[in-house]
């Protein structure tokens, strides 16, 4: 090998250490605390019925109503349905645990619906509306 190649190998090698180390440094605290938080409305027969904020602090909420019981518990900035006796569980099988705004979980029998508002980050908007 060169001299020159060596160079060339050291420069390479610099550079790409620059773009990996952020990576490894752990993230500022004072950016995460102007997030906003997000918000969660939890609606029954298409009326809202809660709305909670989602927070890293365990919260349940029963839900009864004429058609079924739906439990629903708020953890780690998100929310699932946790149980409910209706006959298929979609709703707890199929949607989860959900953390980013506009996702939502749907128990069709009971007509209960649980959807995340509100803006996470600036990730989350769109970029352009064309009209």
């Amino acid at each position: 090998m060169k001299r020159g190649d060596l160079l060339i190998i050291t420069i390479v090698v610099a550079v790409a250490l620059m773009f990996l180390v952020p990576r490894w440094l752990p993230e500022n605290e004072s950016e995460k605390s102007h997030m906003v938080p997000l918000t969660a409305d939890i609606t029954v027969d298409g009326e809202l019925y809660r709305t909670v904020t989602l927070t890293k602090e365990e919260q349940i909420f029963d839900i009864d109503t004429t058609r079924g019981h739906n439990i629903i518990k708020v953890h780690d900035y998100g929310i699932e349905m946790v149980d409910a006796d209706c006959a298929d569980k979609v709703c707890i099988t199929s949607f989860g645990f959900i953390t980013k705004s506009k996702q939502s979980i749907i128990c069709l029998p009971h007509r209960v619906m649980v959807e995340i508002n509100g803006i996470q980050d600036v990730g989350d908007e769109p970029d352009a509306v064309v009209q």
